[in-house]
């Protein structure tokens, strides 16, 4: 386990180190986006690191081509609820990669499945005028 000096701690928690974090991982997210040298400091490439490294987890290695689909976290959440309300999903234009992951989450949210309470759901939505087919 590695362990941060104080120092680095501080650093870590400063809105501008944070700053330059979120935009190096948003950009490392994107699967078109190559890192370029033109932003070297330290927060911007541990961040783009890890959003790679979290594009990569979902989506499989870019160097093994970017699928017709991406994966995010959302996507995931959405495929958790579809389990958890025991809905039907469409995996068109997914890779196997993609559907290894997707079907975790689905499977996770079926595990939880209570027809009881997806009715009660339904209920609610139908009342408010929202129909899920």
């Amino acid at each position: 386990m590695k362990y941060h000096s104080n120092k680095e701690m501080k650093k870590i928690f400063s809105p501008a180190y944070r700053e330059h974090y979120v935009e190096g991982y948003s950009m490392g997210l994107n699967p078109f986006q190559q890192f370029n040298g033109r932003k070297k400091n330290d927060a911007f490439v541990a961040g783009f690191n890890s959003g790679r490294l979290d594009y990569e987890r979902m989506n499989g290695y870019i160097s093994e081509g970017i699928p017709q689909r991406i994966v995010t976290d959302k996507v995931l959440e959405d495929f958790l609820i579809a389990g958890l309300l025991g809905l039907p999903i469409d995996d068109d234009g997914y890779t196997s990669h993609q559907i290894d992951m997707i079907e975790k989450w689905y499977e996770s949210g079926i595990e939880k499945y209570d027809p009881n309470q997806s009715i009660s759901l339904f209920e609610l939505l139908e009342k408010n005028g929202i129909l899920i087919n």
